[in-house]
């Protein structure tokens, strides 16, 4: 098949999204489909080009720092007829989104949609707009009302995203239940993290990994506040921030009043071929976040053979299985918290081969080919 991902999310920035996206796009070709990329241009790094990839014009959004809107006409219906497209498939509700329902509807050609993020709980951090946040948030669950309507199915990643879909959207088609699927070859208990302990002078602590955006909505407060807690309990524990974000700062703030800034390590960007050797240098995982419909990093890190300890909110405790693969907490309870990074660091050893076989059962090849049967059911119908 040729399939045309459209997605308000791509590189430079890197996220969960954009992470889905590169991934389904490599398995996909690895089937041997024909993928193209519809995203949103850098205006910062115009006239860079990859191949495979259509950028549309767009813009800064600079209350979201590292996302573009793309809000100028383009081509993208004549690109979609002339490549010959079988079937598009939209990562996001934005503008590239609308462009991708547009030229599913110009050019006759089926469409389905994966619901990422829950956007409307962005809008306390991230809105443009100086209006009553309530009404607000009304207008947009309505736009994404109707968004999903439009849509000829409706590809979730979690079953706990499910339910708000239908509670928003009850007329919503909903195709599948898929997550976007770890690679197992890549993220393996085999690998040796010892160059990255060796780096960080990680060299004798006990490491506790978090890897994701720095932004308020990854609820990274809580884990740093719980880190005090942690130390009383393991004095040589150390805590490694993978990623960046908008947050940098505000976070290196908070670390320093907290007297933790020898125990806690923010790496800022991490190429994405180094990253299985982070995970591979930690003892256990950590993720405070709200927002998670799937939580990628969840899965990556069971893959690495590593115990989670994770928000139980959304998606996370669909992969997180209390005292097998890790422990759960709530997100805004920071003793909680310590107590199960605490359990995880504790028995790692014996959630080890747990966590692996958890994450073999969501491998991308595995979720690639239940997306390629959606694809195939609308362009048989």
């Amino acid at each position: 098949m040729r399939i045309a991902l459209f997605t308000d999310s791509y590189l430079p920035t890197v996220d969960g999204v954009v992470t889905s996206v590169l991934s389904t796009r490599r398995q996909l070709e690895a089937h041997g489909h024909e993928v193209v990329v519809f995203a949103p241009e850098d205006p910062r790094r115009r006239g860079t080009r990859e191949d495979g990839t259509v950028y549309v014009r767009a813009k800064e959004f600079h209350h979201y720092p590292g996302y573009r809107l793309a809000m100028f006409p383009g081509r993208e219906v004549d690109l979609i007829k002339d490549l010959g497209i079988d079937v598009i498939h939209i990562h996001g509700v934005g503008f590239v989104g609308i462009k991708g329902l547009w030229a599913s509807w110009q050019a006759k050609i089926p469409r389905v949609s994966t619901f990422h993020t829950m956007i409307h709980d962005t809008l306390a951090f991230y809105s443009p707009f100086g209006l009553n946040l309530h009404l607000l948030e009304r207008g947009l669950r309505f736009y994404l009302k109707i968004f999903l309507r439009k849509t000829q199915g409706v590809v979730v990643p979690s079953r706990a995203i499910l339910d708000e879909i239908m509670a928003l959207s009850p007329r919503a088609n909903i195709a599948d239940v898929i997550p976007t699927g770890v690679d197992p070859d890549r993220f393996r208990p085999d690998i040796s993290g010892q160059g990255i302990r060796t780096k960080w002078g990680l060299n004798g602590h006990d490491v506790v990994l978090h890897v994701g955006r720095v932004a308020p909505e990854k609820n990274l407060s809580t884990l740093i506040h719980a880190f005090p807690k942690i130390l009383e309990a393991n004095q040589d524990t150390k805590l490694m921030i993978v990623g960046t974000g908008p947050y940098m700062e505000k976070y290196y703030d908070l670390v320093a009043r907290l007297g933790l800034s020898g125990d806690v390590i923010f790496t800022g960007f991490v190429p994405d071929a180094d990253l299985p050797k982070y995970y591979a240098a930690a003892d256990a995982f950590a993720i405070a976040s709200k927002f998670e419909t799937q939580g990628l990093v969840v899965l990556e890190a069971l893959a690495s053979g590593r115990p989670v300890a994770g928000a139980n909110y959304r998606a996370i405790p669909e992969f997180v299985r209390e005292g097998v693969n890790g422990a759960l907490f709530d997100p805004n309870d920071v003793a909680g918290c310590a107590a199960a990074v605490l359990r995880c660091l504790r028995d790692r050893d014996s959630m080890r081969e747990a966590a692996r076989d958890v994450a073999l059962t969501y491998s991308v090849d595995r979720c690639t080919r239940r997306l390629e049967r959606v694809y195939e059911r609308l362009v048989a119908a």
